[in-house]
């Protein structure tokens, strides 16, 4: 039973469930439904399936998650960020059958996919895998995502669709669109009206439903202005019932490249999941279980795959929503669940009259909040390097697209890390009056030093790619005016060293021998200095080259040559990286 309550945590919910919470779960659950409903049905049209299946890809999330999820509130769903990417994955692939069909076998594949993606990676603790995409990075690919979803949009909100692929061409195809007289000025009217309303209700009433409110009144505007006679396209009723369990049947053909897609479409819920699991768990006091999140998600996943769904991921607004209407555990996503099927069983026609600009107003407000141009401006204030990651991201999903994008975001993230390690900063270290230790002679130009002496520190492990860079600093540091008679490398941040480096410190050990230069370290960990005796480098050095701390390499120095401290200029300034 302990194992069972482990791989689901619902199950412990439950155990633990009491009375007093139930009233505000029903009540969180209904407001929730109605944003569920919606953004459901929105968040399928951008993914480029029909409606109806963003309502069953609600019920079966919301349900795995209920069971399988570790967080009392938090909300799953379809997703802004991931409707593009199954787009980009899906629609290629179904065009060439020209099936509507055959679009929501394969994104149910995808789905399965992402499932076992999450499942496998929870497995084997994969969570940190999120990290590989930095905050300058992700910023850049939301903000190309947010461009990219808004300018797709924009035919739909204004009545007439288009044919065209890629962010300049969509952009040429709407603009052509407009030339060309398409736009309906009805439904010109719904969507940015649609748009207004959500975002001034959003910023100056925060507890009111805007996504609703604004559904409502589009539903009421269809009857009272005849919208349909006018030539503004309606949701119209949707199918009756509920799907079986279904397995999607795809061609051979296509799994690679749906694995493809999956891999990124897992990624990016990866790194929403825990980053909103985190938020909210901050909130209510929970810790985040990042693997079981990925389990849970993965369940959800390959729920909702089976039954005509499309891969999902959490959802910070809609578990927002649900934290202010009073949920206390995932009984709340229950509910959702349950009203969404007793709607599609008994009322099917219940959003008949709902106008598709309406629908497109829902995914341009989400598509906005998905942006962070003051996050990029923060970078460009404060940090050139990483607002240039953001600028490399956000054009990478501009103009390469949404799945190549999220494959430049990760490589740059990859890339940033090697950089970092590759250049890492170095510094000469001198001695502050009235600072204990030894300290950055950039941050106190005033620093002591002794003659003869150079206190080097190298701020990162030592492998194959930056010992060269090692070596170079150190041989400039050599060519100081006078020339230093020892070099000490406070070797605190240098947590490993490779093959490699090792070869290259013996040659730079036994070059600045031959100029009568000593090369020490200072503060080796032990498990670096374990590495350096089975490369039969302690043997080649000496065992008088290493010393427990910089104060007692200083206090060899100082006893051999009898060297005073002074306020001088150091020998030699520190490389810049």
């Amino acid at each position: 039973m302990t194992r069972v309550r482990d791989a689901a945590p619902g199950l412990r919910t439950l155990a633990a469930y009491r009375r007093q919470w139930l009233v505000k779960d029903v009540v969180a659950g209904v407001v929730l439904t109605t944003l569920l409903v919606p953004q459901g049905m929105a968040y399928a049209e951008l993914a480029g399936l029909p409606a109806i299946n963003g309502l069953y890809t609600s019920v079966l999330c919301l349900l795995a998650y209920a069971v399988f999820g570790p967080s009392r509130i938090l909300v799953l769903g379809p997703d802004s960020s991931l409707g593009p990417m199954i787009a980009a994955t899906v629609l290629p692939l179904a065009a060439a059958g020209g099936d509507g069909k055959r679009a929501v076998a394969l994104a149910s594949v995808l789905a399965l996919m992402v499932g076992a993606v999450m499942i496998l990676a929870s497995v084997a603790k994969l969570g940190f895998i999120a990290d590989l995409i930095s905050k300058p990075t992700m910023t850049g690919y939301m903000n190309g995502l947010a461009l990219t979803i808004l300018v797709g949009q924009l035919p739909k909100l204004c009545g007439f669709s288009t044919e065209a692929d890629g962010l300049l061409g969509e952009v040429s195809a709407f603009a052509g669109g407009l030339a060309d007289g398409k736009a309906v000025p009805a439904a010109v009217a719904v969507g940015a009206g649609g748009v207004v309303l959500i975002l001034v209700l959003q910023r100056w009433l925060p507890k009111v439903p805007a996504v609703l409110v604004m559904v409502l009144l589009a539903i009421a505007s269809t009857s009272l202005f005849d919208l349909a006679a006018r030539g503004v396209g309606l949701v119209g009723t949707l199918p009756t019932g509920f799907p079986p369990l279904t397995v999607p049947h795809i061609a051979w053909d296509d799994l690679a490249p749906l694995c493809a897609g999956a891999v990124g479409i897992a990624l990016v819920s990866l790194a929403d999941t825990i980053s909103n699991a985190s938020a909210f768990a901050a909130r209510t006091g929970q810790e985040v279980e990042g693997n079981k999140e990925m389990n849970a998600i993965g369940a959800a996943n390959v729920a909702a795959g089976l039954f005509q769904g499309f891969p999902v991921s959490t959802s910070g607004s809609r578990t927002a929503v649900a934290e202010r209407a009073g949920a206390r555990t995932q009984l709340t996503g229950i509910v959702g669940a349950v009203l969404i099927v007793l709607m599609l069983v008994l009322f099917p026609g219940l959003f008949r009259n709902l106008p598709q600009p309406a629908l497109g107003a829902v995914v341009v407000t989400a598509a906005l909040s998905l942006a962070d141009l003051s996050g990029a401006a923060r970078l460009w204030r404060r940090r050139k390097a990483e607002f240039l990651l953001t600028v490399v991201a956000f054009l990478g999903v501009a103009l390469l697209g949404v799945l190549p994008g999220i494959a430049v975001a990760v490589g740059l993230s990859i890339l940033n890390v090697f950089r970092r390690a590759w250049w890492p900063y170095n510094t000469v270290l001198g001695r502050v009056p009235g600072l204990e230790g030894y300290h950055d002679v950039r941050s106190y130009p005033e620093a002591e030093h002794l003659p003869g002496l150079v206190i080097h520190r190298f701020d990162a492990p030592l492998f194959f790619a930056n010992a060269k860079a090692f070596r170079d600093e150190v041989l400039r540091l050599a060519h100081g005016e006078p020339p230093p008679r020892w070099i000490v490398v406070a070797a605190e941040p240098v947590t490993d060293v490779d093959t490699t480096a090792a070869d290259i410190l013996e040659e730079l050990c036994e070059g600045l021998d031959a100029r009568h230069i000593r090369l020490v370290f200072a503060e080796l960990k032990d498990p670096v200095l374990r590495k350096l005796k089975r490369y039969e480098l302690t043997h080649a050095y000496g065992g008088d080259r290493f010393f427990p701390t910089v104060e007692s390499a200083v206090a060899a120095f100082r006893a051999g040559t009898g060297a005073v401290w002074t306020a001088a200029v150091p020998p030699a300034e520190p490389g810049r990286r």
